[in-house]
């Protein structure tokens, strides 16, 4: 079998047979004149640059943009945002979503900082880099930057003692790694791997390359031992791994001086609550007409109060902003769009829940586990919920009342998913307790455990989304009608998560499923106990990713046959088999009420710049796929002179 461990996410997974990964929104050459950023012309002019064509890769990824909805950019400006911590500025490589290969608008996997991928049987995959691409230092992007990934990271016990991430283990074979040439390098397995390529163009993806050039100064294969140890105490550093470690993490985007490959290059080295990005000259997109993006020329990312975040953007202290406002600032977003210069959209969610509680089938309360366990308690605690008044009062009436599962939006979807045991009925759920066996109650009419105990049921919440405590408030009085009293405990987010792990928390909210808009050809892991971070079997889970090394293994017949359709769906052979089992799987999960979703398809505003353009006025805004902006490359946004809101920019 497979196994791919997610962080509250679980991407599309495209199974591919043999082929080239390439499209036809990548030209395979570049235009016959390229055009310089303004902005790099006194350093070209000066020689501190080479000029564009030394910069641009002799084969560079050709942005070919939708003339009915898009317009080639004009140069210059700066993009204004918001975040609500230092560490989020890790967005600006999720918003940037340079990757080896990406997701189009369409979902299908496509070549970006590679030049193409070939693909055999699922299990052999080839990637061939671009001629003449460069790293944002100037310095070329080659295969050596794989095998020092591979060599000098993955296989180094010291850095890697676990050994190689889990997407690139099939079956307990680790990949097969080759070094072909220059600018080609092969990972390889005898079984197909078909996590592989998605996880590459995952919104946080796996990096299977680094700077060579730049982190050989702090490997102990490569550098001087007396300059290592310089070096280590100069950045505060326990040892050469902890340093390695702080001057590579691409994804942390926290060290001004580690090369990228990314759109805009950090400038701003932290600590600090304003920090600039600036283009990186050796970009490996242009456009149809030559001109080297990005078209703006810097991101400004202010840190303030998540709390704050919604009045600031309000007041037009943003140009671009979804992160960190909520459906329920809309109202008052709109009301600021005639004063401070900008627009609020609406763009579609793609969870399979906007809200969904996840009993811990792994809590180690006996007496709770064991109705968690329950299948008709599970469906009791549903049925006990009003999902319209959740609906009406929260999302004034635009969300879907619904399971936590597909959207309507997606092939996959059947109407049964969305409603089964989803339909507010406090009568049935109040018999199947009774019939269950809870039948005593206490003074104030709550249901009594089978130790006595009143049914006491404590939510935990990560605290950073109100409308997540605003929904418990409400679902507290519904459960009180079926004598459940409900206690609401927030807490910070790490917190949260290993309580959970740890079998201490009875049960959680979050989001529900992260992809809602499914193919056959994505993978179901979400629906099985592939992950510690799937809330409702956090150790079935662990189990499973950790080779059932830690955890616990899946002692329940209706999760066990989840994993052996999972795993069935690995091995299937082709789209129409992958669709059965998605169905099937589908099925088992609206059956059983592993997660209890409430409302899914909830609008997120988007607060747009007026003069800014190429913004699809209407998009979905998701994680993975989707890297929020990314998929919709703001690398091609751009400001125009003119105030009002362009039709170029609709979508």
């Amino acid at each position: 079998m497979i196994r791919a461990v997610t962080f509250l996410r679980a991407p599309v997974l495209a199974l591919l047979a043999v082929a080239t990964v390439t499209s036809s929104a990548v030209a395979s050459q570049r235009p016959r004149t390229l055009i310089e950023p303004p902005s790099l012309a006194s350093d070209v002019a000066s020689g501190k640059l080479p000029g564009i064509e030394q910069r641009v890769p002799a084969v560079p990824s050709v942005v070919r943009l939708d003339q009915a909805a898009q317009s080639h950019g004009q140069y210059g400006g700066r993009i204004r945002m918001l975040m609500g911590s230092p560490k989020d500025i890790r967005m600006m490589v999720v918003y940037g979503y340079a990757r080896l290969v990406g997701f189009d608008r369409d979902l299908n996997i496509v070549p970006d900082l590679l030049e193409r991928v070939d693909a055999q049987e699922s299990r052999i995959f080839t990637l061939h880099l671009r001629p003449g691409h460069r790293w944002s230092d100037g310095q070329p992007f080659t295969s050596e930057d794989f095998r020092y990934y591979w060599q000098d990271i993955v296989m180094n016990k010291e850095l890697s003692p676990a050994g190689p991430p889990t997407s690139l283990v099939v079956d307990g074979e680790v990949a097969r790694f080759e070094v072909i040439d220059e600018r080609t390098v092969r990972f390889s397995w005898s079984k197909p791997n078909p996590f592989f390529l998605p996880e590459l163009a995952g919104a946080a993806p796996l990096y299977i390359y680094r700077p060579a050039h730049y982190l050989k100064q702090f490997h102990t294969r490569h550098a001087d031992p007396e300059t290592l140890k310089k070096k280590i105490k100069e950045e505060g550093q326990r040892n050469w791994v902890a340093l390695q470690f702080h001057m590579g993490r691409q994804y942390r985007n926290e060290n001004p001086e580690l090369p990228t490959l990314d759109p805009w290059v950090l400038r701003t080295k932290p600590p600090a609550d304003r920090f600039i990005f600036a283009r990186n000259p050796f970009y490996h997109r242009v456009d149809a007409e030559g001109r080297q993006l990005p078209y703006i020329d810097e991101v400004e990312i202010v840190i303030a109060s998540a709390k704050l975040i919604p009045a600031k953007v309000g007041a037009g202290e943003t140009d671009l902003q979804a992160r960190n406002l909520q459906f329920n600032n809309y109202t008052f977003l709109k009301q600021g769009e005639k004063t401070n210069n900008y627009v609020v959209r609406l763009w579609k969610s793609a969870r399979g829940s906007q809200v969904a509680l996840y009993p811990n089938l792994n809590t180690t309360d006996p007496e709770w586990r064991a109705l968690f366990r329950n299948v008709d308690f599970r469906r009791a605690l549903s049925l006990g919920i009003n999902r319209r008044e959740i609906n009406q009062v929260i999302f004034f009436g635009l969300a879907i009342e619904s399971n936590n599962t597909v959207l309507p939006s997606s092939h996959l979807h059947r109407p049964e998913y969305t409603t089964k045991w989803a339909v507010h009925d406090p009568h049935q759920a109040n018999a199947i307790l009774d019939r269950i066996g809870l039948t005593k109650r206490d003074s104030r009419g709550i249901r009594l455990l089978p130790d006595g105990r009143s049914m006491e049921l404590i939510i935990e919440t990560a605290g950073e989304e109100v409308e997540q405590t605003d929904v418990l408030e409400l679902l507290r009085d519904n459960w009180f009608k079926i004598g459940i009293k409900v206690f609401i405990k927030p807490m910070q987010r790490e917190v949260f998560r290993n309580r959970i792990f740890a079998g201490s928390t009875l049960m959680s909210i979050w989001y529900g499923l992260e992809n809602g808009i499914p193919t056959p050809d994505t993978s179901p892991q979400e629906l099985a106990p592939t992950s510690q971070e799937q809330l409702q079997w956090p150790k079935w889970g662990q189990h499973f990713s950790t080779y059932g090394k830690a955890g616990e293994p899946v002692d329940l017949e209706p999760a066990r046959n989840l994993m052996s359709l999972y795993e069935s769906w690995i091995a299937a052979k082709d789209r129409e088999s992958r669709a059965d089992i998605w169905h099937r799987m589908l099925a088992v999960h609206a059956d059983e009420v592993f997660t209890i979703g409430l409302v899914s398809g909830v609008p997120q505003p988007v607060v747009v710049n007026k003069r800014m353009r190429n913004v699809p006025e209407k998009g979905v805004y998701n994680w993975d796929p989707g890297a929020h902006f990314g998929i919709y490359r703001p690398d091609t946004f751009w400001f125009s002179t003119q105030t009002e809101t362009a039709e170029s920019g609709r979508k």
